[in-house]
């Protein structure tokens, strides 16, 4: 029966890490296509870069800040860890976008691309997905 429990506890604790394909059919079902002028292959191309899809990434900042999630949102100004002075725009807590319910990490992004910043929030999209061809990203996906 330990056993069970340690198995259980340990499957609860591991992240999900999505698989190119998949994140962009789960991105696509939850409207984001086009959402804000930005593809498809935009938003996969950005959180490859920022977590490689993995839900439970995070990223500890020189500033004091933390990013957190499959699209490593920034504690300062999107949602509230309890350690950064933090404007809480997305009006969550951080630990929420750990979660393998993506929901939450996917409203939080389009809240931020509603900034005037837009996707150029995220400096891996400036630095590995702006003006680049990003077909390689839905590539063999059927979508």
């Amino acid at each position: 029966m330990r056993s069970l429990v340690f198995l259980l506890l340990v499957a609860l604790a591991s992240a999900k890490v999505y698989e190119r394909c998949e994140w962009a059919r789960v991105l696509k079902r939850y409207g984001m296509d086009g959402y804000r002028g930005n593809s498809l292959a935009t938003w996969v191309c950005l959180s490859q870069w920022e977590s490689n899809y993995n839900t439970r990434a995070i990223n500890h900042n020189t500033d004091g800040s933390t990013d957190y999630g499959i699209f490593q949102i920034n504690s300062r100004w999107w949602c509230n860890d309890g350690r950064t002075q933090s404007s809480n725009a997305c009006n969550i807590r951080c630990s929420e976008l750990l979660t393998d319910d993506v929901s939450v990490a996917i409203n939080c992004a389009k809240r931020v691309v509603r900034d005037p910043n837009g996707i150029s929030a995220w400096v891996a999209w400036r630095v590995h997905c702006q003006n680049r061809d990003l077909t390689s990203y839905l590539a063999g996906c059927g979508l």
